[in-house]
């Protein structure tokens, strides 16, 4: 014979559990499909990016390192370090500094490859340092939290998500394996998936930053400090990238890529190293700032996008109205064949110090 627990404490403590525990399944089963179709969704942008990808372009990256070096000071360097000082300035609590710190040892993120190629960067440069900041994270991102956190005394053993860096690199490297082959067999048919997948690429960024707003409304009732440093943080991320570059003499294409590798950091290797390393009830004081972040970068990266497009436009006008006799295609070509060529030029003549690439066309263009 059941008791009548109606009015029981203990009935509604048992009821509130099963609640709480039917809401947690129905969260990880969408978790899990939002998982999977971003998953198929990036690999397949991936593989339209990976059709911008030049082999020469690339094997020159291999031989001649020094973006890529960049690149990884500024990723493994340059953020930490960044994370570390707001976490000590802002006072942060240990359980929330670490949240702060673990986002600067994180790789690059995929989302910096569609933000370089909507501002025409240096795509090949860009994919090869998501890819070898992937790799560098299997030694860089214990020894970073070590480094950084051996005064803290930590009750937990920090969880680095090997197996999340081993999918990463899959999915990011045979998608652009694909793509490159795709560009060196078919250049033409290329172009038109490239566009298509820079679309759809734009068109996803949009979905996920509306999806991170719905999803982590009530995060944003939280702790006010830690949503000013999720929006600072990646704001000095692209700067710090971007000087760094500009003082080791990388031209204008390659500062803009670096500039914004070093913000966009790589969200979903955070949260999972989150999960697996902290308690439930400290994930609810941490979870905060991984998701303001993953919305101010995407923030961040639109405004950038917007100011490239802007002053791209505003030299395109300029120079058509010096020129009223060029035709489109001239001016096109014109506004954009400095910037393709700069690569192979700096890199295998001399180092120049970068400029903007429209106005020595503009001073050119009169002959």
């Amino acid at each position: 014979m059941r008791a009548n627990c109606s009015r029981s404490a203990a009935c509604l403590t048992n009821s509130s559990e099963e609640e709480l525990q039917m809401g947690l399944e129905v969260h990880g089963n969408l978790q899990l499909v939002f998982t999977v179709v971003s998953g198929v969704m990036i690999g397949l942008i991936m593989f339209s990016l990976g059709c911008s990808v030049d082999i020469r372009k690339l094997c020159l990256h291999i031989r001649r390192p020094c973006g890529i070096a960049v690149g990884l000071l500024c990723q493994f360097g340059l953020m930490p370090l960044t994370a570390y000082l707001l976490a000590i300035s802002f006072s942060l609590k240990p359980v929330q500094a670490i949240a702060v710190l673990i986002m600067g040892c994180c790789p690059g993120g995929t989302i910096s490859n569609i933000f370089t190629f909507w501002v025409d960067g240096d795509m090949d440069l860009s994919i090869s340092m998501t890819t070898c900041s992937t790799v560098a994270a299997l030694g860089m991102m214990p020894l970073c939290l070590y480094f950084y956190t051996w005064s803290w005394n930590l009750e937990q053993n920090l969880t680095i998500p090997y197996q999340n860096i081993g999918i990463t690199l899959v999915c990011l490297t045979i998608p652009v394996a694909c793509g490159v082959y795709v560009n060196y067999r078919w250049s033409e048919q290329s172009k038109i998936i490239l566009k298509i997948g820079a679309i759809v690429g734009g068109a996803l960024l949009v979905v996920v930053a509306v999806a991170a707003v719905v999803l982590s409304k009530g995060a944003w009732k939280s702790d006010f400090t830690l949503l000013i440093i999720s929006f600072i943080f990646p704001l000095i991320g692209h700067l710090a990238g971007f000087l760094l570059a500009l003082l080791t003499q990388q031209s204008w294409q390659r500062c803009r890529t670096i500039s914004l590798e070093t913000g966009a950091q790589n969200i979903q290797m955070c949260v999972t190293m989150l999960q697996l390393s902290f308690t439930a009830e400290q994930l609810i004081q941490m979870f905060t700032f991984p998701l303001a972040y993953a919305l101010f970068q995407l923030v961040d990266g639109f405004l950038i996008i917007a100011a490239y497009q802007t002053y791209k436009r505003r030299l395109k006008n300029k120079h058509r109205n010096k020129n009223p006799g060029c035709t489109e295609t001239c001016q096109e070509k014109t506004a954009t064949s400095k910037e393709t060529s700069a690569f192979l030029e700096v890199n295998e003549e001399t180092t120049t110090t970068p400029g903007p690439p429209g106005a020595v066309e503009i001073h050119k263009a009169p002959e």
